[in-house]
């Protein structure tokens, strides 16, 4: 559930564990209300496209169950359920499934939203809970002590320059903690939960907030640092891992995936803002697997 919500509105209350029946009782209550629809008859106008059936209650029962998909996987599970409730398939026309889907999950606040991974470049589906309410601030599964160092890590994140913070500072953020402090084991075993659960992701010791979190709490992310926030120069989305024109009076962003877009096939590299040649090492377009098998 939502880290989102809970982030924004615990500095104002004190958030109460969610329990695990409320959340099967949300669950019901979005499976019932989709299931008075009926399903969609094949055709292509617009009205009747905009119909939920089986293969979008599918769709969505995966990505409840998943929290998130890559654009392959997303297409894949598109085919399949379309195909297995025998639904006009159309390959090109995912992003419109997924509209129908989101008209639907709008009255209840919740939305299939899409965005780019900034390790590779690739699309994302993550499914995210908008709703600010007391249910939805009480729906995290981790402790205030837990939530108060998920949020010091956050900060360690969005201080630093290459959108990284190491296990070790991590570690050494505790001693300012005002809930009650983790001991060392504790952090290693909440960090591993919080990679598992797609909020952080880890490499060599070093911690970024994965795409589903940026997804998700990008809107808090805008909020909460808005004097430290970088935005891709390219896309406009936030940017944690990304490259920095040096020209001190321009000083723009680009995603690593965005430079080897933008940049691929220039023989000299120059800022797309001031026209300084771009300095920087310029990484190789890294290609979805179904794509490179092409």
């Amino acid at each position: 559930m939502s880290l989102f919500i809970y982030l924004f509105l615990s500095q104002k209350r004190k958030a109460a564990r969610f329990s695990k029946i409320v959340f099967v009782k949300i669950y019901l209550s979005i499976y019932r209300k989709l299931k008075t629809v009926q399903p969609p008859l094949l055709s292509v106008s617009r009205k009747m496209s905009r119909q939920m059936g089986d293969s979008h209650r599918r769709f969505l029962q995966t990505m409840m169950a998943s929290g998130i998909i890559d654009e392959s996987g997303a297409k894949a599970l598109h085919q399949h359920c379309c195909e297995t409730h025998s639904t006009q398939y159309a390959p090109d026309r995912l992003d419109d499934f997924i509209d129908t889907i989101n008209s639907k999950l709008q009255p209840m606040f919740m939305q299939i939203r899409k965005g780019m991974s900034e390790d590779n470049g690739h699309q994302h589906y993550a499914l995210v809970n908008m709703v600010e309410n007391d249910v939805t601030r009480m729906s995290s599964d981790y402790a205030d002590n837990e939530l108060e160092l998920f949020k010091k890590t956050m900060d360690l994140i969005v201080g630093s320059e290459d959108g990284k913070a190491s296990s070790t500072d991590i570690l050494n953020s505790t001693d300012s903690m005002t809930t009650k402090k983790l001991k060392k084991s504790e952090i290693e075993n909440l960090l591993n939960r919080l990679v598992q659960d797609k909020w952080l992701s880890e490499k060599r010791g070093k911690y970024t907030l994965s795409t589903r979190c940026i997804i998700e709490m990008e809107p808090y992310i805008r909020a909460m640092y808005q004097d430290q926030v970088k935005v891709c120069h390219i896309c406009h989305a936030i940017a944690f891992q990304c490259q920095i024109c040096e020209n001190p009076t321009c000083g723009i962003k680009i995603h690593n995936p965005c430079v080897a877009r933008y940049f691929k096939g220039r023989t000299e590299p120059r800022c797309p803002a001031c026209e300084d040649f771009w300095p920087h090492e310029i990484p190789e377009v890294r290609r979805p697997r179904s794509q490179s098998r092409r």
